[in-house]
C-alpha cells in the first residue's frame, strides 16, 4: 500500500533513473554505430579481427575450465574438513580477490610469477635459464585463475554445504566409499550449480580488460575490448575500433543470453535439521590429498597477496604518500569513487522505488506491469555495453567539441556507476522489499510520505545495506582502470592509472607501494560493507559482486 503523491513521485523518479541509464548507453552506442559505419562493416570480419575473435574466446574457455577444475577438489576438501585449521579464515581469503583492484591483483602474480618474481628465482637458483614467461596466454591463465578460483570455491562450497545431513548418516549406515559419495551425494549437488558458474566465470574472462592489457604480450594474445583500447589510444583508428566495439556488443549480448537459458539451481531438498556431520574420509590418503588441495589452494591465492604486502612495505610509503601526484590522483579517485557511488545509490533507491509502487497496485495496467519489468532488467541492461565500448562511444562523441579530458572525471563516474548497478541493486533490492512489506500499509495508515517517511520509516532500518552498497560501489570505482584507460593522462590521474603508469615505467619500488595503499583502501572499503551485514549476507553479497 502506498499514498498517491508517494506513488506518482516513485514512478516518475524510477522512469527517469531508468531513461538516464538508458540515454548514456544509447548515445555511446548511436556514436559508435554512425561514425563511418560503412567502413565499420567493410572491416568487421577481417583476418585480425577474426584472430582476437578466436584468442578472446579460446582464453575465456580455457579460463573457466581450469577454475572450475582446480576448484573442485579445493570446495570438496573444505566441505569434508569442517575442522582443517584455520577454515573460516581460509574461506574468508577466497573473499580477498573479489575485493581486490585487478590491478593490484595483477602486480602481485607479476611479483611471484614474472620475470624477476619468485618462481623464476627459484628456478634459477636450480640451474634453470628464465624457464617461465607470465606474458601471453599462460599470465592471463593464471591471473584469471586467481581471480575466478575463488569465487567457484565459494559457491560450490556452499551447495555443498546445504546437503541435508541425513544423506551422510544414509551413505555411513551403508558404507558408501569414496566414488560412491561423490558420484550419487556431491556430485548432484554441484551440477546443478556447475552450468552457471561456468557462465559467470566464462563472460567474466571473455569481457576481462585489465589482466590482459597488463599481462596479454602483444598482438598475438589480445582480447576485443584491449584491442579496442589500443586502436583509439595508440593507432588512433576508430573504424578498427568500432568495428571491435560492434562485436564486443554481439558477444556480450549472446554470452547474456546464453546465461539467462542456463537451467536455475533445484530448490533446497528438505531436510529434518539435523546437525550436519560427516563420517567419510578418515583414512589418511584421503585427508592427505584434501590437505594438499586446501594447502596448494592457499599458495596459489595468498603468495600474491603476500608479495603485495611485502613489496608494498618495501616502499618508500612516506614519501610517496605526500608527492603531489599522489595526492592529485587520490583526490580524484576519492572524488571519483564518491560522486559514482552516491550515484548508484540514488539510482538503485529510485529504481526499486518505481517497482515497488507498481507492485503495491493489485490491478496495475499492462503498461505499468510492463514499466516494472523493463526497470527490473535495466539493472542488468548496463552488463551489455562494457566499460571501454562506453568510453570509446562517448570519446568520439565528445571529441569534434574539444579536449575530451575536460569531461574525463564525469565520463568515468558515470561509468563506475553503470558498472556498479548490478551488484547495488541486488544488495539492496531484497532488502527494500522486505522492509516495504513490513512497514507500507503501516507508514500509509500514519500519513508518512516523501521525507518524513525516509526519515522516520526508511533510513533506521535501510541505512545498513544503503551503507554496504555505498562501500562496494566506492571500492568498485576506486580499482578500475577500465573507464579511465581511454582517458588517463598527466592531467587526469587516478590511482589505478598511477600504478599502471609505473608499471610501464619499470618504476616498480613505487608502482608497488601505490599497488598495495589502494589494495589496502579497497579492501577496508569492502570489508567495511560486509561488516554490516550477518555471515550469510557476507556470502550472498561476494558472490553477487563478482
Amino acid at each position: 500500500m502506498m499514498l498517491r503523491r508517494d506513488y506518482r513521485r516513485s514512478v516518475v523518479f524510477g522512469t527517469a533513473a531508468f531513461t538516464a541509464v538508458f540515454l548514456f548507453m544509447a548515445l555511446a552506442v548511436a556514436a559508435l554505430l554512425s561514425f563511418d559505419a560503412g567502413a565499420s562493416a567493410a572491416s568487421i570480419m577481417d583476418a585480425y579481427t577474426l584472430r582476437i575473435l578466436r584468442f578472446t574466446l579460446y582464453q575465456a574457455t580455457l579460463s573457466t575450465f581450469l577454475s572450475i577444475v582446480l576448484g573442485l577438489p579445493v570446495a570438496l576438501a573444505l566441505a569434508r574438513r569442517r575442522d582443517f585449521p584455520g577454515r573460516i579464515w581460509i574461506i574468508r581469503l577466497m573473499a580477498v580477490p573479489m575485493g581486490l583492484p585487478v590491478i593490484v591483483g595483477a602486480f602481485g602474480i607479476i611479483a611471484i610469477w614474472g620475470r624477476q618474481g619468485v618462481l623464476n628465482t627459484a628456478l634459477v637458483f636450480a640451474g634453470a635459464e628464465q624457464p617461465f614467461s607470465i606474458y601471453g596466454l599462460s599470465g592471463i591463465l593464471i591471473a584469471h585463475v586467481f581471480f575466478n578460483l575463488p569465487l567457484c570455491v565459494r559457491l560450490m562450497l556452499a551447495g555443498l554445504e546445504r546437503i541435508p545431513g541425513e544423506y551422510w548418516r544414509m551413505a555411513a549406515s551403508l558404507g558408501m566409499g569414496p566414488v560412491s559419495t561423490f558420484r550419487f551425494i556431491e556430485w548432484p549437488a554441484i551440477s546443478r550449480l556447475v552450468p552457471g558458474i561456468a557462465g559467470l566465470v566464462f563472460m567474466l574472462c571473455a569481457t576481462s580488460f585489465t589482466l590482459v592489457l597488463l599481462l596479454g604480450g602483444g598482438p598475438a594474445a589480445t582480447t576485443l575490448e584491449v584491442a579496442i583500447y589500443q586502436a583509439l589510444r595508440f593507432d588512433f583508428d576508430p573504424q578498427r575500433a568500432i568495428a571491435l566495439s560492434v562485436l564486443q556488443i554481439a558477444l556480450t549480448a549472446v554470452l547474456l543470453g546464453l546465461l539467462a537459458f542456463l537451467p536455475s539451481p533445484e530448490a533446497e531438498i528438505a531436510s529434518l535439521g539435523r546437525p550436519l556431520r560427516r563420517f567419510d574420509g578418515k583414512g589418511v590418503g584421503a585427508r592427505l590429498w584434501d590437505g594438499a588441495a586446501i594447502n596448494l589452494a592457499v599458495l596459489l591465492i595468498g603468495l600474491p597477496l603476500v608479495a603485495i604486502t611485502v613489496s608494498g612495505l618495501k616502499a618508500d610509503l612516506p614519501r610517496l604518500l605526500i608527492t603531489p601526484i599522489f595526492l592529485r590522483a587520490a583526490f580524484t579517485s576519492l572524488a571519483i569513487a564518491a560522486l559514482s557511488a552516491t550515484l548508484v545509490v540514488l539510482c538503485c533507491f529510485a529504481i526499486i522505488g518505481a517497482r515497488q509502487a507498481v507492485g503495491s497496485r493489485r490491478q496495475a495496467v499492462q503498461p505499468l506491469r510492463f514499466l516494472s519489468a523493463t526497470l527490473g532488467a535495466g539493472s542488468s541492461l548496463v552488463l551489455l555495453v562494457p566499460p571501454v565500448v562506453l568510453g570509446s562511444g562517448w570519446f568520439l562523441l565528445l571529441r569534434p567539441l574539444g579536449d575530451v579530458s575536460i569531461y574525463a572525471p564525469a565520463l568515468v563516474a558515470i561509468i563506475n556507476m553503470l558498472m556498479a548497478l548490478p551488484l547495488a541493486m541486488r544488495v539492496l533490492e531484497p532488502a527494500f522489499n522486505s522492509h516495504f512489506l513490513r512497514t507500507g500499509r503501516l507508514s500509509a495508515s500514519l500519513g508518512l510520505q516523501g521525507m518524513a517517511r525516509l526519515r522516520f520509516a526508511d533510513l533506521p532500518v535501510l541505512w545498513r545495506p544503503l551503507a554496504m552498497a555505498f562501500s562496494f560501489a566506492m571500492a568498485l570505482s576506486l580499482g578500475d582502470l577500465g573507464a579511465v584507460a581511454l582517458f588517463g593522462s598527466e592531467s587526469f590521474v587516478t590511482l589505478p592509472w598511477l600504478v599502471y603508469s609505473n608499471m610501464g615505467s619499470y618504476r616498480t619500488n613505487d608502482a608497488a607501494g601505490y599497488a598495495f595503499i589502494l589494495g589496502v583502501v579497497c579492501l577496508l572499503l569492502a570489508a567495511g560493507g560486509v561488516s554490516r551485514q550477518s555471515q550469510s549476507a557476507e556470502a550472498r553479497a561476494g558472490r553477487a559482486s563478482i
